[in-house]
């Protein structure tokens, strides 16, 4: 399928994309591909296929939220490119 320059400079409007010239051929040829290839697909029988949100089974790969003991201050501290006092120094981020 081929795209006017029209319809890419609309594509990339509404994407609200700066387009020069130089490219729009080139976009015009790529969403052509992709657009035959979803008419490829359009194509599929998928009248008994049940709808799906992943291709393959998952599980939920969390562990047990288990309490366990923190850090002591020093441990915390060891690595902080600057402390006083027990605390992080940090970078002042507001005026």
């Amino acid at each position: 399928m081929k795209l006017t320059k029209e319809e890419v400079l609309h594509v990339a409007a509404l994407a609200r994309l700066h387009m020069d010239d130089a490219r729009i051929d080139t976009f015009a040829d790529q969403l052509g591909h992709i657009l035959e290839y979803v008419e490829t697909l359009d194509r599929l029988d998928t009248k008994d296929v049940l709808p799906t949100f992943h291709a393959v089974g998952t599980q939920n790969a969390f562990r047990e939220d288990i309490p366990a003991g923190h850090l002591d201050r020093e441990a915390a501290l060891a690595n902080a490119p600057a402390a006083d006092d027990g605390c992080f120094i940090v970078p002042k981020v507001i005026e």
